[in-house]
């Protein structure tokens, strides 16, 4: 009786060989794959920043309408206590939404009417820290509150308010006519996500790091309602705190930062 052949190694699967080649095979695909989806996802969330921006534009035009032409502005800025008021000066840039006491202020003073129905387009969905829109918004009217981007506001740079700056009359910002910044060029640049990066040891004085975008793209709202993504080439969007120093002039250097933007 013929005794039946065994099977060939080919008919029993895949050879070694062939195991690792398919494996090879799959890593590179996922090499390539993983960085694509995770660049699509950023692509996305800075597409949904941009239309956050786009709405806070149209709140600020909404806003200067019901006003006469004037853009949000104000409060006056209370008297400076300590480090961790982020609104020393009346009119200074701010990512605040709310000082201190709770009084709304700068962007936060379109929560109340034409923020009302979408109040988290205040916050990047491309945070580079964790972060807690509902947590922040359930602040304002109670205590200082801050949301993901820069305000231009009233173009000061003061540390603080001298006696003197603060008996004057706040100046009423027209949307249609917001002058020149300090270099003579045309006031453009209203919003812009926030880029502060800072060493640990700044928590003490209530700062923490606030970055979007890994740093790369910083999103920009002008004044005629466009919003530009603007790449964040040799950090020129960049606040950067990463020594005590940095705070003595930190409000001159997002003053800077906007002054950026509007050559843009």
């Amino acid at each position: 009786m013929q005794s039946k052949s065994k099977p060939s190694a080919r008919a029993c699967g895949f050879t070694l060989v062939e195991l690792l080649v398919v494996v090879v095979i799959i890593g590179v695909l996922v090499a390539v794959i993983v960085p694509a989806v995770a660049r699509a996802k950023e692509s996305a969330r800075t597409a949904a920043c941009a239309g956050n921006l786009r709405q806070i534009g149209i709140a600020l035009r909404g806003y200067a309408t019901e006003y006469d032409g004037q853009i949000p502005y104000g409060p006056k800025a209370p008297p400076m206590m300590t480090a961790t008021q982020f609104y020393p000066s009346t009119g200074a840039p701010t990512s605040l939404i709310s000082l201190s006491n709770g009084s709304p202020v700068g962007l936060g003073l379109l929560l109340r009417g034409h923020l009302a129905a979408q109040p988290k387009v205040l916050f990047c969905p491309s945070s580079d820290q964790p972060s807690n829109a509902e947590g922040e918004l359930a602040k304002v009217g109670y205590q200082q509150a801050q949301c993901s981007y820069y305000y231009r506001h009233g173009s000061v740079a003061r540390q603080f308010d001298t006696p003197a700056s603060a008996t004057q009359p706040v100046e009423h910002i027209l949307l249609a006519q917001l002058g020149n910044n300090r270099l003579g060029q045309p006031i453009r640049a209203l919003v812009m996500d926030t880029q502060f990066p800072a060493p640990p040891g700044f928590a003490e004085f209530g700062i923490a790091p606030r970055t979007h975008h890994q740093e790369q793209w910083c999103n920009t709202l002008f004044s005629d309602g466009q919003v530009q993504t603007l790449a964040n080439t040799n950090q020129r969007f960049t606040v950067n705190l990463n020594d005590y120093a940095a705070l003595t002039n930190a409000f001159d250097r997002i003053l800077r930062v906007l002054e950026n933007a509007d050559t843009q």
